[in-house]
């Protein structure tokens, strides 16, 4: 009989055998996902990275999982320009659409100016906020 257990800390091989057994059943059921990671970095004068967009590309999608504007680069098209560097990279790898998520208000207007439409969302998220779920095609 199978045993179920809660845990905050789930080792790495635990893990692992639930992306290969969900991977492998995916793969069976609607072909290879060909995950690829995507950044696209944001570096300072010395060439430490300070910000930028974390993601990957799969199934013909560009999903953004991250996406950091220092303080000081904020208000100067800098969300445009890291949007549109991953979506020509994504376009590049036969992507046809692009996704993201944001709980953030002035994110959520970002993305809508750089041709992001909603979606989906989840009312009162975090206190107030909703969380919100953006689609483009590329």
């Amino acid at each position: 009989m199978a045993r179920i257990d809660v845990t905050a800390s789930p080792s790495g091989e635990d893990l692992d055998a639930i992306l290969r057994s969900l991977t492998s059943y995916n793969e069976h059921d609607v072909g290879p996902a060909d995950r690829i990671p995507l950044a696209v970095l944001i570096r300072n004068e010395e060439g430490k990275t300070i910000g930028g967009l974390s993601g990957y590309t799969s199934w013909g999608w560009l999903f953004t999982q991250l996406l950091f504007i220092p303080e000081q680069l904020r208000g100067q098209g800098m969300a445009a320009r890291l949007l549109e560097q991953a979506e020509t990279e994504a376009r590049r790898r036969g992507c046809r659409g692009a996704w993201i998520d944001t709980f953030n208000p002035q994110a959520l207007k970002a993305y809508q100016r750089h041709g992001y439409e909603i979606f989906g969302e989840l009312p009162a998220f975090v206190g107030e906020r909703t969380r919100t779920f953006l689609k483009k095609t590329l």
